[in-house]
């Protein structure tokens, strides 16, 4: 089976968030069960040199759409089992961000296009191509205006997986021909609710639809969770599935990770304590294992629940425990934490920015983390900290519901501290369990075993998505 990724970014060599991380694992995981995957995406004037100087240029061409012909290089580079290629054009990929640019529409556009047309100079006909998010939503439907008469094209199925529905991709009517190079007979396929809608047509043109977690796949099926595609997803809820997503575990693990202060697995994670300590130490906190320290890694955003914290800021603070909090995002929030921790200094640390190696550090030398987000499709974060044995506190949506179970104390199964509704005071409940929690001895190990020593592996969810490919393959 022959599959290849089409998608708007991928670790290592260029990643916003969740997608690029999905990106830059689950095809290596499916190319370990066997299948040939292979990943395009566009090449970035951002791409770190290092990576850039792996790459081999292949040949150019012009791609076509509406009237314009756009120059299109095509690069190629092999890491481990998975075969990378990039298309170049500067002038839609040389910008100082990934999105959020005045021609985003044209751009992806252009992309789109130029997957489907590159897939005769490499000479690769994939059985299914999987595309992801609003970027390459337009790929399934180019595949059905222009590709189906081709005999090389006419098999191809396609899976669309919805990282976050939130973005769609939505634009006005009259770029239809102009931009998308599409005539009215698709404009049904496109509109919703007065707009272009890109994701609107993918969910109807391709074969699968697939989204991050179970959970997800349900909520993304009522009002309040799906931003208005609900009436568009709930007659194709028959191709519907979820797949919770997992996390590289060669990359985050803490019996190898370089970024930490002391590596541990279970069988020594009494260091884990001494990545604690080193923790409090460089941020300037009281260094002491007994106070329980919780951790966030997190963008700054309403979507993560941030105004759950701002509610109850006064009651944490009369909490004997201590907070760092890492992220960047909405102004607001960064100056509350930036206030915060000028008020709150002996147990409050706003680390407004990004930084891998503190990310990483915050995992290995939190007790808790915390994530009280009002939606999370999957969540990665969760996976992370119980990898490196930190319980998660979460609020029950989305992934989040997945991938936590709440700790029983009679039974000792679960795997952290759950809140169900999105409510400040039922966040401080659950801080305050899990600071219960932490002080009993004997639930605390078993509960952090349960956390650390489950598989957060891609194996599972590549299985399952390969199950989805043969699925669709044999119609």
């Amino acid at each position: 089976m022959k599959v290849l990724f089409a998608t708007s970014e991928a670790a290592p060599f260029l990643k916003t968030g969740g997608l690029g991380d999905v990106l830059g694992a689950l095809p290596k995981a499916v190319a370990e069960q066997g299948i040939d995957a292979r990943v395009i995406m566009p090449l970035y004037s951002d791409i770190p040199h290092t990576l850039k100087s792996q790459m081999e240029f292949i040949d150019n061409f012009y791609v076509t759409i509406s009237w314009r012909k756009t120059y299109c290089g095509v690069f190629r580079a092999t890491i481990g089992n998975v075969t990378y290629y990039f298309i170049d054009n500067e002038q839609y990929f040389s910008r100082s961000q990934i999105y959020g640019e005045y021609d985003d529409s044209e751009r992806f556009a252009f992309f789109s296009k130029a997957v489907l047309d590159v897939l005769n100079l490499i000479d690769f006909f994939p059985d299914v191509i999987h595309v992801n998010d609003w970027q390459t939503a337009l790929l399934p439907v180019y595949l059905e205006a222009f590709y189906r008469e081709d005999m090389r094209y006419r098999n191809i199925k396609t899976v669309l997986s919805i990282h976050n529905i939130e973005f769609q991709g939505k634009y006005n009517p009259i770029i239809l021909g102009s931009i998308f190079g599409l005539d009215v007979n698709f404009r049904s396929l496109l509109m919703y609710d007065g707009n272009i809608n890109l994701l609107k047509g993918a969910i109807e043109s391709c074969d699968m639809v697939t989204t991050v977690s179970n959970t997800y796949a349900e909520e993304i099926l009522s009002d309040a969770h799906s931003h208005g595609l609900h009436n568009i997803l709930i007659p194709r809820r028959y191709k519907l599935r979820g797949v919770i997503n997992g996390i590289d575990t060669d990359i985050f693990n803490p019996e190898t990770d370089s970024a930490i202060y002391k590596n541990y697995n279970y069988e020594t994670i009494r260091f884990k304590s001494m990545n604690k300590k080193a923790l409090q130490r460089e941020m300037g906190l009281e260094v002491n294992n007994d106070i329980p320290l919780i951790g966030m890694v997190t963008r700054l955003t309403d979507q993560k629940g941030i105004e759950l914290i701002c509610q109850v800021a006064e009651e944490i603070e009369k909490l004997d425990m201590q907070l760092i909090v890492l992220g960047t995002g909405y102004a607001h929030y960064e100056n509350f934490f930036h206030d915060w921790e000028n008020r709150c200094h002996d147990k409050v640390r706003g680390y407004i920015g990004f930084s891998g190696a503190m990310a990483q550090k915050i995992y290995a030398g939190a007790d808790m983390f915390l994530m009280p987000s009002k939606s999370e499709p999957c969540g990665l974060s969760q996976l992370i900290a119980m990898r490196y044995g930190t319980v998660p506190i979460v609020h029950t949506v989305g992934g989040l519901n997945d991938t936590v179970p709440a700790y029983n104390p009679s039974t000792k199964e679960g795997k952290g501290v759950t809140f169900q509704s999105f409510n400040a005071y039922d966040m401080l409940d659950a801080i305050n369990r899990g600071i219960g929690l932490f002080h009993n001895k004997p639930a605390w190990r078993a509960l952090r075993k349960n956390a650390m020593c489950d598989d957060y592996s891609w194996e599972k969810p590549a299985k399952e998505y390969i199950e989805i490919y043969k699925e669709i393959l044999s119609r």
